[in-house]
């Protein structure tokens, strides 16, 4: 019996030491959940904040799983009343996850068509062979196609063919960890960089638009472009020094796999007049998106992709079922949920709140400091919430920070793109991650960076070059 017992003792000390973080972010929430609420904070909004920080702790250091994270968020909701039952699935049914779903399974059809191969070597014949051309080219590609057709659509096109070249690169993944992350990255932060070039770049930018139209102002498609489009110009090269430095590729001349997609491309079978039709399909998918989305969702035009995909014999489900990472898709449900309950429950408004209240005489006695807190506030935000809960929230209350309410209109809604710092704050990063080849601590290592240099360059482009365009 003894043994036994220390046996059993020697497994749950073992079992603790391995879940330190999954033991600490526990008494972490308890020990939230006994302190005295704030003022003007409900019970239910505290409870949603403390689920939200144990959430991140879990989500940063990942001692369990993330689908196992995303599980822990709706019960959590649940059995602390946040949420109730039936208005967190609706979360799971919303057109958001109904679009990751279907870009998952549209990246896999590419795939299985061999597109992403063809794609890769496209690119790299304008980039060249060198490491940081390539990454450079990715981020610029993804950045120019997502300032018009939105980050989730370019995310879910550029992935396979990133994978494309990394496989070729080398079958054991664990020895070129620097340039999957190089390569993945440069997608990820492309999409989210161009998402702010245009008003159809997302739907952050709609949002903000219709509150300026509120006030009686107005801003045409090609003057948001002027005023919006050089700072994307400017923080390409940055950004890609940046992902360059941090990761550090393992390799900088990528002759071999160059070769090794060159040879793939001449073997493979010629093109077909079926793999044509694969081509017209997706390109009437991604029209769907551009001009049928704001009527039908995005995710139902996706999903109607799938299917026809499917009874056409394109793709088989069991390559769709075998190939998609389920995972990812119930984590952005579970976080959405969350972020629904942090709006609902007033937690977003109350942070936003006290933030103000905290910087409101630094706001009018300080030049530019309206500038520095609309943008923290909106990055800290948005790294929470989805771009668009962020300006849906935050909107009303920056446009009322100062009088030149298209300006801060425009900053704030350029400030939402920064969603650098974890896999779950905005698709493109949800959707990278899903190709399992980087880790939730990759956000945070490169997210931090980038997010630092990016907030310097938006708070000196509006400062000195928006006054020479006026």
């Amino acid at each position: 019996m003894l043994g036994f017992s220390n046996i059993s003792l020697s497994n749950f000390l073992f079992w603790a030491t391995q879940k330190k973080w999954f033991l600490f972010s526990i008494f972490l929430g308890v020990f939230l959940l006994n302190i005295p609420s704030p003022e003007g904070l409900s019970i239910e909004a505290k409870t949603a904040i403390i689920i939200l920080i144990v959430a991140l702790v879990l989500i940063i250091k990942e001692p369990i799983p993330l689908p196992a994270v995303a599980i822990f968020i709706i019960i959590s909701q649940i059995y602390c009343n946040v949420g109730s039952v039936d208005g967190i699935a609706k979360s799971f049914m919303s057109d958001a996850v109904f679009f990751i779903m279907g870009s998952l399974m549209l990246a896999v059809v590419i795939i299985r068509q061999g597109w992403d191969s063809r794609i890769a070597l496209g690119i790299l014949k304008i980039t060249g062979n060198k490491t940081s051309n390539i990454a450079l080219g990715f981020l610029s590609i993804s950045a120019l196609l997502s300032s018009f057709i939105g980050e989730h659509t370019v995310a879910a096109i550029m992935l396979p063919i990133g994978m494309s070249l990394i496989r070729f690169t080398s079958s054991d993944l664990s020895q070129i960890k620097g340039l999957s992350a190089t390569i993945l990255f440069s997608i990820a932060y492309g999409c989210l960089i161009g998402s702010i070039g245009t008003p159809s770049g997302g739907g952050r930018n709609v949002i903000m638009i219709n509150y300026l139209n509120q006030y009686y102002i107005s801003i045409s498609y090609f003057e948001w472009m002027i005023r919006t489009y050089p700072f994307i110009l400017f923080q390409i090269p940055i950004v890609n020094w940046v992902i360059i430095r941090t990761f550090k590729p393992e390799y900088k001349i990528l002759d071999s796999s160059i070769r090794k997609l060159v040879i793939k491309v001449a073997r493979s079978k010629s093109m077909t007049g079926r793999n044509t039709l694969t081509v017209l399909i997706f390109f009437l998918i991604v029209l769907g998106w551009v001009f049928l989305s704001e009527k039908f969702g995005l995710g139902t035009i996706a999903l109607s992709g799938v299917f026809i995909y499917l009874i056409g014999g394109f793709v088989k489900w069991s390559d769709l079922n075998r190939n998609t990472h389920w995972g990812v898709i119930i984590l952005f449900g579970a976080t959405i949920s969350l972020g629904t309950s942090i709006r609902s429950t007033g937690a977003a408004m109350w942070l936003a709140d006290q933030i103000l209240y905290f910087f409101g005489g630094l706001i009018e006695s300080v030049p530019f400091f309206s500038d520095v807190v609309v943008i923290l506030m909106t990055t800290g935000l948005s790294n929470v919430l989805s771009s668009s809960a962020t300006i849906a929230v935050l909107g009303p209350i920056t446009l009322n920070l100062v009088p030149h309410m298209l300006d801060i209109g425009l900053l704030t809604a350029m400030a939402s793109s920064f969603s650098y710092f974890t896999a779950v704050a905005a698709p493109a990063c949800t959707i990278v991650y899903s190709s399992g080849m980087v880790k939730a601590k990759d956000f945070i290592r490169i997210g931090f960076r980038v997010g630092l240099a990016s907030i310097v360059l938006l708070i000196a482009y509006v400062n000195i070059f928006w006054p020479l365009i006026k």
